[in-house]
């Protein structure tokens, strides 16, 4: 019988904490479809002051956030968005920009550390003298940390010269920023310094930030009252919306702090599973709170079955493909829980007990 459950599926995955569930039960709220709701604006404001922007606008989730910050830059049918081949807009958002707002994708590769070759970016840009067959160019959008990079980070100067080529060709940068926070924390640079360059932010808070629920999404004070429109025409429009705000406000006091330790634990953890033969992490990928486990062809097992095994023990992971897991940390893991991890993973690989494990 599983008497102990170690949730490393996502980050998605926190539970409130019990001064969340104060702050929510005593939350000052109003209508915030009429833009009166205290503890939303609160919100909407700090998170502007953090990123260095004009304005927030509260949206109910990621998704929701990336694609009315496309649509608002790409406000007319048949624009093209430039972003990365492995990026969460493009793999994990059910073709929203395309879908909804027709907008088409030009992918570029990415790199293993996330970034997108400037080369690449600039010679994706349609020449305006071929409007006639192409779509037309009209945004650029980076991922920072990059999730399926394994958190990997942008810096400030690589993003900048992305910026710079946007404004050579006239075109907006938007950045899906839903790890943001653990980018600005693993690379000691404040958040409004990494998104200094881009056009609009979005920013999740359910993630790394462990609120329960949603995002904010930041740029000028006239992109933010056009998302404010869209946002209501794809139903993200809620009253009495500062009960989750007050959660997010709390998260943003008490667990950007806590982002450090995150990271620190899943280096713990990822070097312990390297040494584990049939396993291998490149550990100097881990730059965040997630890893990337490869499981080996000798280890004579898969994914699901790795996956499944560990269940057992109460270790909660997501397969990802036929040899690959993935693990991410949040403020609710604690040291002894990445130590029981690593033991356990140690007994489903090998059978054997890990000396760093309970």
């Amino acid at each position: 019988m599983v008497t102990r459950t170690v949730d490393l599926r996502s980050d998605t995955v926190t539970k409130p904490t019990e001064t969340m569930r104060v702050a929510m039960a005593n939350a000052e709220v109003d209508d915030d479809v009429l833009g009166r709701d205290p503890s939303c604006v609160q919100l909407e404001k700090e998170m502007a002051k953090i990123t260095g922007k004009e304005a927030g606008l509260f949206v109910p989730s990621g998704t929701m956030g990336n694609l009315i910050s496309v649509l608002v830059h790409c406000d007319i049918r048949g624009s093209e968005v430039i972003l990365g081949d492995n990026s969460h807009i493009h793999i994990y958002e059910h073709g929203g920009i395309a879908t909804i707002g027709g907008v088409h994708s030009r992918t570029v590769k990415n790199n293993d550390d996330g970034t997108i070759d400037i080369d690449l970016i600039e010679a994706a840009i349609r020449d305006p003298e071929g409007e006639l067959y192409y779509p037309t160019t009209r945004l650029i959008c980076l991922e920072n940390s990059h999730g399926n990079s394994g958190g990997r980070c942008l810096s400030v100067e690589y993003t900048e010269r992305v910026g710079e080529v946007a404004k050579k060709h006239g075109l907006k940068l938007h950045i899906d920023g839903a790890r943001i926070f653990n980018a600005s924390v693993a690379l000691g640079v404040p958040v409004d310094r990494l998104v200094r360059a881009a056009d609009s932010v979005s920013v999740c808070l359910s993630k790394g930030l462990g609120a329960p629920v949603g995002s904010v999404i930041v740029g000028s004070n006239s992109f933010i009252a056009k998302a404010r429109r869209l946002r209501k025409t794809l139903g993200g429009g809620m009253r009495q919306v500062g009960i989750l705000c007050a959660a997010a406000l709390v998260a943003l006091q008490e667990n950007v702090e806590k982002l450090e330790s995150d990271h620190k634990k899943a280096r713990f953890l990822a070097d312990g599973l390297n040494e584990i033969k049939g396993l291998r992490v490149n550990t100097s990928s881990v730059e965040t709170n997630i890893i990337y486990i490869e499981i080996e062809e000798s280890s004579q097992t898969t994914a699901a079955k790795l996956s499944k095994d560990l269940e057992d023990y109460g270790i909660l992971v997501i397969p990802m493909g036929s040899s690959k897991l993935r693990v991410v940390f949040h403020h609710q893991i604690s040291d002894s829980d990445a130590q029981y991890a690593l033991s356990c993973f140690q007994r489903a690989v090998t059978g054997e007990s890990n000396e760093n494990g309970n």
